[in-house]
């Protein structure tokens, strides 16, 4: 029987920020588990990850969107429309920027898509704990650019957990009130397939920065419960075949290193044993496949 929701404030909240300012990081911080996946690489998030927050005052419903970065690419286009219908469809908007980094053209940007939103928005700058973190300089850049919510801006560490408390009820504060969207027990609303997935595509983008991080996705070819077990085949994507010998590695290495950290991880997540099929193929020029795309970015 599923247990009763909670009743009280909820809300819908859209993370928006520029690419690598740590939106992902904050949102698994919030939730208290891992809700989306984490990498150095710019733009990881592909999809406008769920994660869901339970309190005695409610619930929030957090949207994490792809990093806002200006490119004609297809791919990028489809990545700028996620972030935009979460946008549109959220309560509250939570604006993240970079302590240790000085506003910029994507910024600049980033405000711009905001300014009409400014009175449901709450700016968060995270990585305060951050060598040359300077909260200063990123509130001079909001009472410039975005005036209205200069009394809304908070300090958070999405690394300590510095702030945290402070900021969720500061969302709290604003949320309309409502019956909440999921139960108690949820911090996430992603199906068990997509889960996989991105735990796959974050051990190999992380393993493979520097050669072809945007270049792959991962397909979930096969899942199914045997004997007490998740057995799933899953295919790592890449656009051409000189890239498959770099996911794969000298010896079979690389795609080996790649399947055990991915268990290790879903270990974290599931309950389940779980037996992993990991195999590498070529999608030729996917990111130009629109049907690829519609696929892989919902």
């Amino acid at each position: 029987m599923e247990r009763e929701k909670n009743t009280g404030k909820c809300a819908f909240v859209a993370l928006v920020g520029r690419p690598s300012v740590g939106k992902s990081t904050l949102l698994n911080k919030m939730c208290g588990e891992k809700v989306a996946i984490v990498s150095a690489v710019p733009q990881t998030t592909r999809n406008a990850i769920r994660g869901i927050v339970n309190r005695e005052q409610g619930q929030l419903v957090f949207i994490d969107t792809p990093g806002r970065h200006t490119s004609q690419k297809k791919l990028n286009k489809k990545l700028m429309e996620v972030s935009a219908r979460a946008l549109a469809e959220s309560d509250i908007v939570l604006y993240v920027l970079d302590a240790a980094r000085a506003p910029g053209l994507e910024e600049e940007e980033v405000a711009t898509l905001l300014e009409p939103l400014a009175e449901k928005t709450i700016a968060a700058v995270n990585k305060m704990d951050v060598d040359g973190a300077d909260f200063d300089r990123a509130l001079d850049f909001i009472s410039l650019r975005l005036p209205a919510i200069k009394d809304r801006c908070f300090t958070v560490s999405a690394n300590t957990g510095q702030g945290i408390d402070e900021l969720l009820s500061a969302l709290y504060a604003i949320a309309p009130e409502g019956e909440a969207h999921y139960g108690e027990e949820y911090y996430t609303d992603q199906e068990v397939s997509f889960r996989i997935a991105e735990i796959i595509r974050e051990q190999a983008i992380n393993r493979l920065r520097q050669e072809l991080p945007h270049s792959l996705y991962v397909d979930i070819a096969d899942i199914e419960f045997k004997e007490d077990k998740l057995w799933v085949r899953a295919f790592i994507i890449v656009e051409r075949e000189s890239q498959k010998g770099m996911v794969v590695g000298k010896g079979g290495e690389m795609i080996k290193t790649i399947r055990l950290a991915a268990l290790k991880n879903l270990k974290r997540v599931f309950d389940w044993k779980i037996d992993l099929d990991l195999r590498v193929k070529t999608g030729k020029d996917w990111r130009q496949n629109d049907r690829v795309l519609k696929k892989i970015i919902v």
